[in-house]
Formats: C-alpha cells, sequence, structure tokens
C-alpha cells in the first residue's frame, strides 16, 4: 500500500511589523551597486581599523578567549568602559551592575525598550530619528509618539516635547551627535531635558553612538554629565562606530543598577552574550586612549575636505557639528530635479550622477512630519579620501553646478 504524504504547507503568520519591507540603506546600497555609484548612502567607513586592534583581537583568540564570556561582559572590557565614562563624563558605573556589552547598539536599544516597555505604553521619537527607533517600540509593545524637532535647525523643541509628555509616557528616545542631521545638544539642551523630566517617571534612552565624533572644539554631552539624567537613563553607544569595526556589531549599555538588571534580565534571552575575543581585544586595546580621542579630528578633516568640494556643487550645505554624516537642501537644483520628492532625487543621482545618498524623509514616521523641508539628502563621509573625491567630482557634474 502505498503512504500518502500530507501537501507541503507553509502556514500564513500575522506580521509583528506589517508595514515594513527593505530598508532604503538596502535599496540604495543595491542601487549603487547596479549602477557603480559610489555608495555614500549607508553609514560604515569604507576602510579598515587599526592593525593593533586586529593583533589584540588575534592574540586573544590564540590565547583561547573562544568560549563564552559572562553573561553582561568580559570584566576588562567592562572595567575599560567605565574608566572611560568617568574619565570623560565624570560618573563612575558600577562595573559589575551598571554596564553591559551589546551585539552593536542596536541590540542596545531594542533589549532597553524590551525591558521597560509595556503594552499601552508610550515612547516619544524625536523626528528625523534612526530607523530602527520605530520598529523597536512596536516590537516592545509600546505606541511610538513622533515629535518633531525643528525642521530648520534640528535641535529639541522642549515646549512640543511638554505637550507631547502623558502618564502614559514611559521612555524618551534621544540622540546626540544626531543621525541624520549631525545635529549635537548643548550642555544648555541637556540641562532644560534634566529640569522638564524632574518629577516624572519617564525613562530616557540615550543613543551616543557617534560620541567621539564632535567638531569645531565642542564637547559631547552625555546624559552621563547630568546626575539627575544619568539616574534615569540607559547610555547607548557603539565600538564599531568609534573603531571603523562596523561588522563587528559590539557596543554597550551603561544604566543604573535597577535599570541595568531589568535590561539584563532580556538581555540574557535575546543575546545572552557577545563574541569573546572581540571583547577581550577591545578591553586591551582601549588602555591607549589615543584612537578615540582623536577620533573627532580624523572625521573633522573628511568633513571639512567634503564640505569645501561641495561647495562648488548647487547644494545647501547644513551645518554639521558631529556624527559623520553631512546633509544638504538641494533645492536650489535646476528644474526638473529640484522639485523631485527626495527618494526620487537620490535614486536620480544614483543612476545618471553615479552618487549614491539617502533620503531625509526615510528618517520620519510619515511624509507629513518632515516640516515643510522635504527636499534634503544625506551623505556619509566615514570614507577614504580618493573615494570622497571620486564622488565630489561626479557631483560638480550636476545640472547647475559652478
Amino acid at each position: 500500500m502505498i503512504q500518502a504524504y500530507p501537501t507541503p504547507h507553509t502556514p500564513a503568520v500575522a506580521s509583528r511589523l506589517p508595514q515594513l519591507g527593505t530598508t532604503v540603506f538596502s535599496v540604495m546600497s543595491a542601487l549603487a551597486q547596479q549602477h557603480g555609484a559610489v555608495n555614500l548612502g549607508q553609514g560604515f567607513p569604507d576602510f579598515e581599523g587599526d592593525p593593533a586592534l586586529l593583533d589584540a583581537v588575534d592574540r586573544a583568540m590564540r590565547s583561547g578567549h573562544n568560549q563564552y564570556p559572562p553573561m553582561p561582559g568580559a570584566p576588562a572590557l567592562r572595567q575599560a568602559i567605565a574608566a572611560k565614562i568617568e574619565t570623560l563624563y565624570g560618573h563612575r558605573y558600577d562595573v559589575d551592575r551598571e554596564i553591559t556589552v551589546t551585539a552593536g547598539a542596536t541590540q542596545g536599544i531594542l533589549t532597553a525598550l524590551l525591558a521597560v516597555v509595556h503594552p499601552g505604553d508610550e515612547v516619544i521619537v524625536l523626528e528625523p530619528a534612526y530607523d530602527s527607533y520605530g520598529p523597536n517600540i512596536t516590537l516592545a509593545g509600546g505606541t511610538m509618539v513622533p515629535v518633531p524637532l525643528d525642521p530648520h535647525t534640528f535641535r529639541p523643541d522642549f515646549e512640543r516635547i511638554r505637550a507631547a509628555l502623558t502618564p502614559r509616557t514611559r521612555v524618551l528616545m534621544i540622540n546626540t551627535p544626531h543621525n541624520p542631521s549631525g545635529n549635537v545638544w548643548t550642555a544648555d539642551e541637556m540641562r532644560q531635558l534634566a529640569q522638564l523630566l524632574d518629577g516624572t517617571d519617564v525613562l530616557v534612552v540615550s543613543d551616543e553612538v557617534y560620541e567621539h565624533m564632535v567638531y569645531d572644539g565642542q564637547q559631547h554631552q552625555s546624559v552621563a554629565r547630568l546626575p539627575a539624567l544619568a539616574a534615569r537613563s540607559f547610555v547607548v553607544s557603539s565600538f564599531g562606530k568609534t573603531y571603523h569595526v562596523t561588522g563587528w556589531k559590539v557596543g554597550f549599555v551603561a544604566a543604573p543598577a535597577p535599570l541595568m538588571a531589568e535590561f539584563r534580565k532580556v538581555h540574557q534571552y535575546n543575546v545572552f552574550t557577545v563574541n569573546s575575543p572581540m571583547q577581550v581585544g577591545l578591553a586591551a586595546y582601549m588602555a591607549d586612549p589615543a584612537p578615540y580621542l582623536g577620533l573627532s579630528d580624523f572625521y573633522q578633516r573628511k568633513r571639512d575636505r567634503f564640505r569645501a568640494g561641495l561647495a562648488g556643487t548647487p547644494f545647501k550645505l547644513l551645518p554639521c557639528p558631529g556624527s559623520y554624516f553631512q546633509c544638504v537642501d538641494y533645492s536650489g537644483l535646476p528644474a526638473p530635479l529640484a522639485g523631485m520628492d527626495d527618494m526620487a532625487l537620490c535614486q536620480w543621482l544614483t543612476r545618471e550622477a553615479g552618487v549614491a545618498a539617502i533620503p531625509m524623509s526615510a528618517f520620519y514616521s510619515t511624509p507629513a512630519s518632515t516640516g515643510g523641508r522635504p527636499s534634503i539628502i544625506r551623505f556619509c563621509f566615514a570614507k577614504k579620501d580618493e573615494t570622497l573625491d571620486l564622488a565630489l567630482d561626479r557631483l560638480r557634474k550636476l545640472p547647475g553646478a559652478a
């Protein structure tokens, strides 16, 4: 007797993120590859990290650091993180209870939200914002409450933030230096934030992955500098951004012990721990602070080179006091380019000019949130000088260029 087998059937599922498809970063990178364009879209370097760091990781592997490290992270790395934060920002986090090494900053942000956000809670996001925030909030069961930054300066509008606070507000997310605009919060703005949240139970998730990319003599204003903010904040940062090794996906989160205890309850089940040899290698490399202390000068030279080259194009340069992103207003391009929406303009630039950028609208939850300034695109200047020069040579041939 021949036995009949069931017909293969993949059951349908109700998506947790039904509105989402492929990210604009993947779309633009694929388009850049298809057309041989210089990719200044996605935010990663096209150069390698310090060979001394690679050697430190190699030594760690060959010294036997190839099994699970402790769940919160290698002790030596957590000690190095605590020492750096105390030296730079004046706040001492407890090595054992208040610092956790994460699989990149994105995992740190998601884990923080999963740890403290419950169904019905609201999370305030200042837009434009890094595109993972909204989906992370949805996955945590919360409701995203977008509050626009000033559409011309991208500075926080504290009256708008105050108006968005409700009894259901659980978290306020901030990002400085800011992706995508490059804006940097001031010490006075941090004090205003502390005063605004005084007397509330609102937590802060502070995305500080570009902390070592602040220019023109300014200082990074970490929430760790203000005790009133540090007491209610998860501070998130990234070794990948700092040391040009984004593919390693190693970051960290620092928070007061009660908040970190909740963070680790989630972390131990969605990641458990992060690869051991890279942690040990990073700890050894951090013994010399020069690489991260010199990062602002390193990227300021690239920023200045890129801005000087863009001066010969029809683009209007927006301020770039931090991060490794330069935003430009393209409304000065001749018709019909100036009238294109920003996604169409980025696609045209990639196909016809051979340079890929990212549309600013990708960083807003709705088109209406852009505040009437849709004609902005973002370039990444974390590239070799020859890459930047090639892109600039192509952009200087745009219609309307000087």
